[in-house]
């Protein structure tokens, strides 16, 4: 197994948990506040082709707006509420782009897990898009010390296959809801340096697997004392947690 593993072992889950609106800024920020060094975020691209953040295909769960967001302009997609779904305290919060998040993290040294999250259909697309505005911000941002470099995730392998055939350099994970035959041989097959499980799915026999095949072991989405306890038992790298209350990095 690779020792260049630069990221910490807690990472917080689309900002800040659910303690503020999901994949905005303002999650990140009390995040931050909260002792986070790592973050996690989905990113999916509008109909202009700019990568933004939000978890679902559609709007409605988290923003004033309805239908598929990839039909809207970056433009359009930006004077949306996507705070107020949450509580009052952040009526007006708008839309994340990655390139504002990117700036966030840079700005204050902080490491970005970020979730391919393409709209059905635009896997390649989304695949390639991200991972080329991902190698362009953490580029230009370089100015005195080297910046941690993002982790790209998906459980599309159609998605990974497109952001490492764009950005072969960038580091690269696979999201798995379950271990299904082939996952591991898929991982690497796509150049993964680590694998990214639902928590409940790891035991010790597949989190030895992937570790002697050099890979790095991460767990979504612990909520519980005792999940967390028995990852580290079982020896995995990381854990990302909705929990940025309970758990303190």
């Amino acid at each position: 197994m690779s020792e260049s593993w630069l990221f910490p072992r807690w990472i917080a889950h689309r900002g800040a948990g659910k303690l503020a609106p999901e994949n905005t800024l303002a999650a990140f920020r009390l995040g931050a506040a909260h002792g986070y060094r790592m973050f996690e975020c989905d990113v999916k691209l509008s109909a202009d082709g700019v990568p933004f953040l939000l978890h679902d295909a559609t709007l409605d769960r988290t923003t004033n707006g309805h239908g598929l967001a990839a039909e809207l302009s970056w433009d359009e997609l930006s004077r949306l509420d996507a705070g107020r779904w949450h509580s009052p305290a952040y009526a007006g919060e708008p839309l994340a782009s990655l390139e504002s998040v990117a700036h966030f993290c840079l700005d204050n040294a902080l490491a970005l897990n970020i979730e391919i999250k393409p709209t059905p259909g635009s896997e390649s697309l989304t695949g390639t898009v991200v991972a080329n505005a991902a190698a362009r911000l953490w580029a230009d941002a370089q100015t005195g010390a080297i910046p941690i470099p993002p982790l790209l995730s998906s459980f599309q392998p159609e998605a990974l296959e497109a952001a490492r055939a764009a950005q072969a350099h960038l580091l690269r994970a696979l999201l798995l809801d379950n271990f299904q035959i082939g996952w591991l041989e898929t991982a690497l097959r796509l150049g993964c340096v680590a694998v990214v499980g639902k928590h409940t799915q790891w035991e010790a026999v597949s989190v030895q697997q992937a570790q002697s095949a050099g890979l790095r072991v991460l767990s979504y989405t612990v909520i519980e004392a005792l999940d967390a306890d028995r990852l580290w038992a079982l020896g995995t790298d990381g854990i990302i947690t909705d929990r940025v209350d309970l758990f303190f990095p």
